[in-house]
């Protein structure tokens, strides 16, 4: 299960409408705890794709940055979202061909729904699972 702040889970939304018609990015630092992934904050990570409005790369130097934040502040980086501005709300098949951290909660913010869908997924090494998603109050 995802737990996720009310101020995360508007960074994320936030973030997807301002880079629309792009895809937006970025990376979840929290806590684990048990089954639960607890998602405290939001980092935005530049899209770095040679087509932006229909994937997302994250820029490697400024997801070192946010690893390097996490272990410098007690947290971890626990999961990764991404925008589909008008795909679908489920992850695409190129979602699956270039999720690479198995065990890390990926968010997808669907803005083509009314209203805008967000929704998670644990990558397995081999499939997304969807993961439930919380929100709390903090």
């Amino acid at each position: 299960m995802l737990e996720l702040g009310r101020a995360a889970y508007d960074a994320v939304l936030d973030h997807a409408r301002a880079d629309a018609p792009r895809e937006a990015c970025g990376a979840l630092l929290g806590r684990r705890e048990d089954d639960r992934v607890i998602a405290e904050a939001v980092r935005r990570v530049p899209n770095v794709a040679d087509a932006p409005r229909v994937t997302y790369e994250l820029d490697p130097e400024a997801t070192l940055a946010v690893f390097d934040e996490a272990e410098a502040t007690g947290r971890e980086v626990v999961g990764f979202y991404h925008s589909h501005p008008a795909g679908p709300a489920h992850m695409s098949d190129t979602d699956r061909e270039q999720a690479s951290w198995p065990g890390y909660v990926y968010v997808l913010a669907s803005l083509a729904a009314r209203p805008p869908i967000l929704d998670a997924w644990t990558w397995t090494g081999e499939r997304f699972e969807r993961a439930d998603v919380a929100l709390a109050d903090k």
